[in-house]
């Protein structure tokens, strides 16, 4: 094997043949939100499910997910995976402390600040997002009026709002969860079924 120039080392191309991690994303993401939002909607109860779901799925294997973006070289996917893993671990951290006797439960105007950076961090996904499929576009639409209503819920204390958040919640969830499920069915059959 002969030495390779330091010209020519610079300009070594390597293929990445790894699998495409955004359906992973998609699908924590998506999963983790229709269930907090099943319990925004009344119908479920803030539970083990739902913190467990937080940590483990929509935080951790997000987190991997935009890891593997990273590898990628694929900055959007990275940064929305890798925050929106952070997120929900933190959320869960939120639940947590507070029954641990860590930290103090937090008001409604913490909540509502917490929400309210995660949605201008969400805002500006959905500046990005036209630029890109049309069917993200709308989800991340449905994220951004997600932490709008929840925001303005914990403000206001009106419960119509909160459920409204929650519904809200369900479509963005949903569709994240279509993208993502598109993805993976799109490269099982190798055609395009669903139009993510």
């Amino acid at each position: 094997m002969e030495p390779i120039e330091e010209k020519s080392r610079n300009n070594i191309f390597l293929v990445d043949d790894t699998a495409n991690p955004a359906p992973l994303g998609l699908c924590a993401f998506g999963m983790t939100t229709l269930l907090l939002s099943l319990h925004n909607v009344g119908i479920t109860p803030l539970g083990s499910p739902i913190i467990a779901m937080a940590i483990f799925y929509g935080g951790i294997a997000q987190v991997i997910a935009g890891i593997m973006e990273w590898k990628k070289n694929n900055t959007f996917g990275m940064v929305t995976f890798g925050s929106f893993g952070f997120f929900w671990i933190s959320f869960a951290a939120i639940m947590i402390l507070p029954a641990l006797g860590l930290a103090k439960a937090p008001g409604p105007l913490d909540l509502a600040a917490f929400l309210g950076v995660w949605g201008l961090f969400a805002l500006g996904l959905f500046v990005c997002s036209f630029r890109m499929h049309r069917i993200l576009n709308v989800t991340l639409f449905f994220v951004v009026l997600l932490v709008v209503f929840l925001v303005t819920a914990e403000l206001t204390g009106v419960a119509a709002i909160h459920t409204l958040g929650g519904v809200t919640g369900l479509i963005a969830g949903a569709l994240a969860l279509y993208i993502g499920m598109g993805q993976i069915i799109n490269e099982v059959y190798g055609s395009k079924i669903f139009p993510v």
